[in-house]
């Protein structure tokens, strides 16, 4: 007798295995999860990505555009100076390395012709002088005892007597000359308005010692350049405007500046100063009167209205255009752009003059 066993139920149930498997599975994506996780917060955070501005096509610049204008046109010439006095001179001292004794004046003194500004220590040459007046009346007696003899000299030898009694004689002259040249004086009256020397300094043959000017007679002196210079014509109006003057002064053109010639000293003796004199200066004639407050050496600037015209047709000078000997502008209106060629006349730094070719009214392209 034996037992049977019944193999039908001897391995695992299916559906048992399926859960285990299942459990399994699960647990093990759990695990991967909880890794990957893990690993993902140690890596750096990531950089947020940057917001690029839209970009916009550049726009073309449009050129200006003007409007061809018809007004008055004012041509002048322009220059810069200052309040000169009408009569002032500067003096110097013409002899050399001489101490000077005595300054006798100081700035802004009120001084009349003749009166003595500066000396030199000219007593060496005072001593000098008077021991060739002794010899020389001495050489007189000797000359009066020669012309009693006359008769029985040598011509030749008389003639020689007297020549050298004529030489000293002029030698002490010379010296008087030189001895009256350390004492400088002032030419006319009026006011020390500079004053370049002090006692116990060595002369300098030419060097200024003071200027002197007529403050009573002040006016208006003014520098060009060459070429405003030959615009301009006496009695042609001026505008001033002096630096402690709020409003315009009116006058006309007095005088030009005397021509230069650098060939020469213009007048001067040896190395004589080029003083600083009136007449290198374009003189206004003032129509106002100057006031009483501005003083001599004030600077000033002029203008000098060259032309006056009514009703001239003109554009900036930004819209004329030139190629070779072709002068052009380019003109717009409701038919767009077109190039007309125009004839001009004056110009200014801004503006130009168009004699023909536009009218009032036209617009014109600017470069």
């Amino acid at each position: 007798m034996f037992m049977k066993w019944s193999t039908e139920n001897s391995s695992p149930d299916t559906g048992v295995l399926q859960k285990r498997n299942w459990r399994r599975a699960m647990l093990a994506l759990m695990c991967g999860t909880l890794l990957l996780t893990s690993a993902c917060s140690l890596l750096p955070d990531e950089a947020e990505e940057e917001v690029l501005p839209s970009i916009t096509e550049p726009t073309i610049s449009k050129k200006p555009e003007y409007e061809v204008t018809k007004k008055a046109w004012v041509s002048s010439a322009s220059g810069s100076g200052k309040i000169m006095s009408e009569q002032e001179e500067t003096v110097f001292f013409t002899l050399d390395n001489k101490p000077i004794k005595d300054v006798l004046v100081k700035n802004g003194d009120t001084v009349k012709a003749g009166q003595t500004i500066a000396v030199l220590d000219v007593d060496d040459m005072q001593k000098d002088l008077r021991q060739k007046r002794l010899a020389l009346r001495k050489d007189e007696v000797e000359l009066k005892g020669t012309l009693r003899q006359k008769d029985e000299m040598d011509p030749v030898q008389f003639e020689e007597a007297q020549i050298l009694y004529e030489e000293k004689r002029q030698a002490i002259a010379d010296l008087e000359t030189d001895i009256a040249k350390g004492t400088v004086t002032s030419p006319f009256a009026g006011v020390i308005v500079s004053l370049n020397v002090k006692k116990g300094a060595t002369s300098k043959k030419y060097d200024p010692v003071a200027t002197i000017a007529n403050t009573s007679l002040l006016t208006v002196a003014a520098q060009m350049s060459k070429d405003d210079l030959k615009k301009v014509a006496p009695g042609m109006e001026v505008e001033v405007s002096v630096n402690t003057v709020d409003n315009l002064l009116k006058g006309k053109v007095k005088a030009l500046p005397m021509p230069t010639n650098d060939n020469n000293n213009n007048g001067r003796q040896g190395n004589e100063p080029d003083q600083d004199r009136l007449d290198k200066y374009l003189t206004v004639e003032l129509l106002d009167k100057l006031p009483a407050s501005v003083m001599r050496g004030t600077p000033l600037s002029v203008t000098v209205i060259v032309e006056r015209r009514k009703d001239v047709t003109v554009i900036p000078l930004a819209a004329l255009r030139t190629i070779g000997s072709r002068t052009y502008v380019q003109v717009i209106d409701e038919k767009g752009k077109r190039e007309v060629d125009v004839e001009v006349g004056a110009q200014k730094p801004t503006e130009v003059e168009i004699k023909s070719g536009l009218e009032p009214g036209q617009k014109v392209v600017g470069r």
